[in-house]
């Protein structure tokens, strides 16, 4: 079981002593908590008797209480795990109309924000856009700011993950609106959020490769000094800023940010973490640095892991400017490496790189080589030898006198 399904499973539980605070003239209603928890008994061995069983529930509560809201939640919560989206739909439409009265404002907050984590692992992208809207369309009239901020940016995430950018500039709009000063400055009271909106914006000009408006709001980013951010934004918004610089050719700044954002995501326990040292490991190559990243104490652990140690050998390979191993490695673990759209934007540059330094290595000890010769040590053709060559000699790695066409 997951934690998400467990803290799915036992919210009902911690809040048991709702039903009978001092606060509260109600008492405690026998029948309807035996029929609840009769109901739950049933729900791992029969869920379709237990559905029918939490139905009577709502038949008993009468006026919408406590016992009916949390009938709904286990309803939902069975409907998702047999994949019957029209009628969970249906019983959280239903929930929702409980929020405003039958329960306290915590516990519905708590309960939903439940709900939509546990419904967030599911790929029916159609079924959690139309959860998210159905939900911030119920707290027009609740007035829980914090329960929208969360939900809105949960609907911007799908936004991001659909690649649908208008209509997620459209959500950044709201959610900046929502932490503004009258003056229309961003409020730095409310810098976690701030932080929150910036990460989600960040990711969006990253994939759209907009460097101009990602630097400028990256750096905006790091000066929210007022925030005690959650690490897995700090580690999205520093793998971004990684991306940004690395591009830029700004090799050593995008090897800080990676660390930084590795180390966060370490911290947060995201899985983000190894893909994190993957751009770690790879800006460490093309800063042309001799130092191992995996010599770091934070890095070390992870020295070994089946999905970093592709890019280990890579990376001895590299050092040791051992161009047959260093395809050998890339042919070998293609999809482990290649299938990153990242990595693959700049596996190229490290071809080059290392094609450069055999190169120099090769040409050394004459004073006339021919290019075919080249050609044959290298494993690339004559045309990308000439090319090579003109890049070397153009950096003054190499004089233009040792060349001789065969």
């Amino acid at each position: 079981m997951s934690d998400m399904e467990d803290d799915f499973m036992c919210d009902d539980e911690e809040d048991y002593d709702l039903e009978y605070s001092e606060d509260s003239n109600s008492e405690p209603n026998v029948d309807l908590e035996n029929q609840y928890y009769n109901s739950k008994a049933l729900k791992e061995d029969d869920p379709k008797a237990a559905l029918s069983s939490f139905q009577k529930v709502l038949e008993l509560e009468g006026e919408k209480g406590e016992w009916g809201f949390k009938a709904l939640k286990q309803m939902i919560k069975i409907n998702f795990k047999l994949t019957n989206f029209p009628e969970m739909m249906n019983r959280y439409k239903q929930l929702l109309t409980y929020i405003r009265s039958a329960v306290t404002r915590n516990y519905s907050e708590k309960s939903i924000n439940s709900i939509l984590d546990y419904i967030s692992t599911s790929k029916q992208m159609d079924l959690l856009q139309e959860f998210y809207e159905t939900t911030l369309e119920a707290l027009k009239d609740a007035k829980n700011d914090r329960l929208w901020f969360k939900t809105n940016t949960k609907l911007g995430k799908l936004y991001l993950e659909r690649e649908e950018y208008g209509k997620l500039q459209k959500i950044l709009r709201q959610l900046h609106q929502s932490c503004q000063t009258d003056d229309g400055e961003d409020d730095l009271k409310k810098g976690t959020q701030l932080l929150e909106i910036y990460a989600l914006e960040i990711q969006m000009y990253t994939a759209q490769k907009n460097n101009k408006k990602l630097k400028a709001l990256y750096e905006q980013s790091l000066h929210i000094k007022s925030a005690i951010p959650h690490p897995l934004i700090m580690g999205v918004i520093r793998e971004c800023g990684g991306k940004m610089h690395l591009r830029e050719g700004e090799f050593e700044k995008a090897h800080t940010d990676f660390f930084e954002a590795f180390k966060n995501y370490d911290e947060s326990g995201s899985p983000r973490r190894t893909t994190c040292l993957k751009y770690l490991v790879l800006a460490n190559m093309l800063m042309k640095s001799g130092i191992n990243p995996f010599d770091s104490q934070e890095a070390k652990p992870y020295k070994n892991d089946p999905e970093i140690l592709a890019m280990t050998n890579l990376v001895s390979a590299y050092q040791n400017n051992d161009i047959t191993e260093f395809e050998k490695i890339l042919k070998t673990n293609h999809s482990n490496i290649m299938d990153d759209p990242f990595i693959r934007e700049h596996i190229e540059e490290l071809l080059r790189n290392i094609r450069t330094q055999v190169l120099i290595k090769l040409i050394k000890p004459y004073t006339r080589i021919h290019i075919p010769f080249i050609s044959k040590e290298l494993n690339i053709d004559v045309c990308d030898v000439e090319s090579l060559l003109v890049q070397c000699i153009l950096d003054k790695y190499v004089p233009l006198t040792c060349l001789l066409r065969s």
